[in-house]
């Protein structure tokens, strides 16, 4: 690895190589990295944004939607300036804004069982910010085989859950082991039924670019095999441990 990082660079991360934790080593292993968003909505947009400002080299965003009114209250890339564009174009505009040394990948498409892979493969970290279960079930279940670390969130009115998965370690269990693929339903996640306060998107979103960071750096502990559960009307956060259930 190519530790030397030029003026600029320094003075941008001056910030976070300070810190003990990170320094030169940390900001080259930031920048060196790759990850992958899928979804470009409440939740991608903070863990774009941030995972942007962190100084991450490449980012992969997917989203086949284009920008809608009501997307502004909590889709803190876009503006009213976007509406009706390509959410992927009009992200990675912004994302450029704030960082135009790093290389945005966009893919204005719905991940299918036809393209995944190919998409996911190049990445070393993937973040699900999906807002349907079969796009969950199926980046999760590639990233189980593929062993990939994924980073997954759901957000629903005042609530919020994030997951983390290693699946480099055999006795990680995946999001089956919580959610049952024949059992649950897509209106747990759709704002349109069930309603969202934006400020909640932002803070699970944040969270989520938090934990790649601290992975990418190999510091902290991660909620591997745990759910964090947050309650933001009442300020409850809580860690339930997932158990591996036996065909997963």
């Amino acid at each position: 690895m190519n530790l030397k990082l030029n003026k600029k660079q320094i003075e941008r991360f001056s910030r976070q190589i300070i810190l003990k934790n990170i320094g030169v080593i940390g900001q080259k292993k930031i920048i060196d990295s790759k990850v992958l968003i899928i979804g470009m909505g409440g939740l991608g947009c903070p863990v774009a944004e941030f995972l942007t400002r962190a100084g991450v080299g490449s980012i992969g965003i997917i989203d086949s939607d284009n920008v809608d009114l009501s997307n502004i209250h909590r889709q803190s890339l876009y503006d009213i300036n976007d509406l009706k564009k390509s959410k992927v174009i009009a992200a990675k505009k912004k994302l450029e804004k704030i960082n135009s040394k790093i290389k945005i990948n966009s893919y204005k498409i719905r991940l299918t069982k036809n393209n995944y892979k190919k998409i996911i493969k190049k990445y070393d970290y993937i973040v699900d910010g999906s807002d349907n279960f079969k796009t969950k079930f199926l980046i999760n279940d590639f990233c189980k085989a593929s062993k990939k670390f994924l980073v997954s969130g759901a957000i629903s009115k005042f609530d919020g859950h994030i997951f983390t998965f290693d699946f480099k370690n055999k006795n990680t269990p995946c999001i089956r082991s919580f959610f049952q693929e024949e059992k649950i339903s897509d209106d747990i996640l759709n704002c349109e039924y069930e309603g969202i306060l934006g400020t909640v998107a932002g803070v699970v979103g944040t969270i989520q670019a938090n934990e790649i960071l601290k992975k990418i750096l190999n510091i902290g502990k991660n909620l591997n095999g745990y759910i964090l559960i947050l309650d933001l009307l009442n300020l409850n956060f809580r860690k339930v441990k997932l158990h591996k259930i036996l065909n997963d």
